[in-house]
């Protein structure tokens, strides 16, 4: 999660709220697209979590990359949680569990993405090396249980923490334990939003199972190939899922808003304050009636924030935010990118796309989404089976990224960051096959060995 926004521009009703939305409209030649990678940092050396105090933990790591590469702190009550580039060239956060996230900038194709991951990487290796810490490659920490996982110091995550039980299972697992790699895209239009939005909500389940790449938790395996998908399915459904109502006649920026003003709020933010309003109503703080914060209305910052607390498998903000993936090493996290990009961004693989999910059912949809973390790509839907679905699905990104015919200096266009789901789908074992087979074979039974060979 990038830093919450400060803008007290005050919001009056409704209407402000879906004209926030619509701002984010922009022609075809001015989209970009954005990479988020989180990855869970450990000791070399015992294979402990690091913390965010002492000499070399979280904090240090922080430090270290600012005297680096020049970002300015993100601090929270006067402590370092992030970096951000106010040149606009991404952020640095922490996620509850010390998970560090680069939020990278809105780039004009898929190779600058890939360039931006590289750079940062490197500058991570540098920093951490000397420190001792490594980065997972993982959907999930594999080895240590929640209570051994770091807490960070981020005020909105104690409100959350405090709140998540109340609604669901798994709620902090998904906070303190796993990491994910998400792409973020533009729209045009609200039609073209919307029918954006339809595509991947629909396709998600896909993406979900190519990336399956979290099969252990508290050191052994869960009985999923992605648990970090699995998670989601009991965190808090007033916030989470598939949005069936997207598919409805009617879908807009109007309905988007409306669904997001029924999503109970968790903070708002006056100055340096959080203030826990944890299940109050953004309708409420709308009309200055908020029980918590008496005659205190909506601002533009609180409509950010509260935008940033809901969590669907694809969100609408002023951009769409692809949230189906594990996260996993670098050729992966370019391939996510690559996925979506190919699919949404040219006009031929939208129409293909969309005519392929057109006859599936809110039922349909559903189920898919139920299977995939266990079953991967054996799951099916309307007969079919997601390794073949990926396949066709893979084919129209191909051949959508080709049409876009973006180079990279070596005279290769954006087709090859497909390279490794293209070879997921023919051999049909995805990342978290490949180590469970690892696990029951090499490693005999034990996840000591994913700490050397699923590393940054």
């Amino acid at each position: 999660m990038a830093r919450d926004v400060t803008d007290a521009t005050p919001i009056s009703g409704r209407d402000e709220l879906v004209a926030w939305i619509a701002a984010g409209e922009k022609p075809a030649s001015e989209w970009r697209v954005g990479t988020e990678h989180e990855k869970v940092p450990f000791y070399r050396e015992g294979h402990a979590p690091v913390p965010y105090e002492g000499e070399r933990g979280i904090k240090a790591l922080l430090d270290g990359l600012a005297s680096l590469n020049g970002w300015e702190p993100i601090l929270d009550d006067g402590l370092p949680i992030g970096l951000a580039d106010e040149k606009g060239g991404g952020a640095i956060s922490l996620e509850p569990g010390g998970q560090f996230e680069l939020s990278g900038a809105p780039l004009r194709d898929v190779h600058s993405t890939a360039r931006e991951l590289e750079r940062h990487l490197d500058e991570a290796k540098r920093i951490a090396g000397p420190l001792g810490i490594g980065f997972l490659t993982l959907g999930m920490s594999p080895k240590w249980t929640r209570a051994e996982t770091p807490v960070m110091p981020k005020r909105r995550y104690r409100i959350m923490s405090a709140y998540m039980p109340k609604v669901g299972r798994l709620g902090l697992d998904m906070m303190f334990r796993t990491a994910t790699v998400q792409a973020n895209l533009d729209f045009g239009s609200e039609a073209d939003m919307v029918r954006k939005l339809r595509v991947s909500l629909a396709l998600q389940p896909v993406a979900t199972a190519l990336f399956a790449n979290s099969p252990f938790t508290d050191g052994r395996p869960n009985g999923f190939l992605s648990m970090r998908s699995e998670i989601w399915r009991d965190t808090d459904r007033d916030r989470t899922g598939m949005l069936p109502f997207a598919f409805e006649d009617g879908m807009g920026y109007e309905r988007y808003v409306d669904y997001a003003l029924d999503v109970p709020m968790y903070f708002v933010k006056r100055g340096d304050t959080y203030h826990d309003v944890a299940g109050a109503s953004f309708r409420d703080l709308l009309a200055g009636r908020l029980p918590q914060l008496p005659g205190e209305r909506a601002t533009s910052s609180d409509w950010a924030n509260h935008l940033s607390t809901i969590f669907p498998e694809v969100r609408l903000k002023t951009f769409l935010e692809m949230r189906g993936a594990d996260t996993g090493p670098p050729e992966m996290i370019g391939a996510l990118t690559a996925f979506w990009v190919g699919v949404l961004y040219d006009g031929t693989a939208l129409d293909e796309a969309y005519e392929l999910i057109r006859p599936w059912s809110a039922d349909d949809r559903q189920a898919l989404r139920d299977a995939v973390p266990r079953q991967g790509l054996k799951a099916q839907i309307a007969g079919r089976s997601v390794r073949d679905l990926a396949s066709e699905v893979l084919s129209i990104a191909r051949a959508g990224l080709a049409r876009r015919a973006l180079i990279d200096p070596d005279g290769r266009d954006e087709t090859r960051h497909l390279d490794p789901l293209l070879s997921i789908v023919e051999t049909g074992r995805t990342g978290a096959d490949v180590l469970l087979e690892r696990y029951h074979g090499a490693w005999a039974g034990s996840v000591e060995p994913a700490f050397e060979e699923c590393a940054f």
